[in-house]
């Protein structure tokens, strides 16, 4: 997993340098948001995140977590998967791979990219490439 290679020793010098690396200022909040998303390996929400930040310090706004995952997206630092409609959450793996998602518990596991080979893909719109192809599979246990 990349963040686990960017962070070998997840400590907050090295999640610092990590967002300065970025183009990112290592502010207060962000770093709390960061220690959050790359200390815990899972895919948290953004709720679940302003959660796990304010019951350390409670001081940080929704729209703070909003915008600081946003910039994390924009410099490639998160993914942002979109599980079902009305659930998105934040995944700091940012190497290729895939999910599986059930439906049912709202568990969502990292399957290797690997393990999945996509053939046959639509032609793409002139002028184009894929940049990437993200597979969730969703599962729910057999009636």
């Amino acid at each position: 997993m990349v963040f686990v290679r960017k962070l070998q020793n997840r400590n907050r010098e090295n999640i610092a340098q990590l967002l300065r690396r970025h183009g990112i200022t290592p502010t207060h909040q962000r770093m709390e948001i960061a220690h959050v998303l790359f200390t815990r390996r899972e895919h948290l929400s953004a709720d679940q995140v302003l959660k796990w930040v304010n019951s350390r310090y409670a001081e940080t706004s929704k729209a703070t977590v909003y915008n600081t995952l946003k910039l994390f997206l924009e410099r490639k630092l998160i993914r942002e998967l979109v599980v079902d409609p009305a659930k998105i959450v934040y995944d700091p793996n940012t190497e290729p791979h895939h999910h599986l998602y059930d439906v049912v518990t709202g568990r969502l596991t990292d399957l290797p990219a690997d393990n999945i080979r996509v053939v046959g893909l639509p032609p793409l719109p002139q002028g184009t490439v894929a940049d990437g192809v993200d597979i969730i599979i969703r599962t729910r246990p057999r009636s």
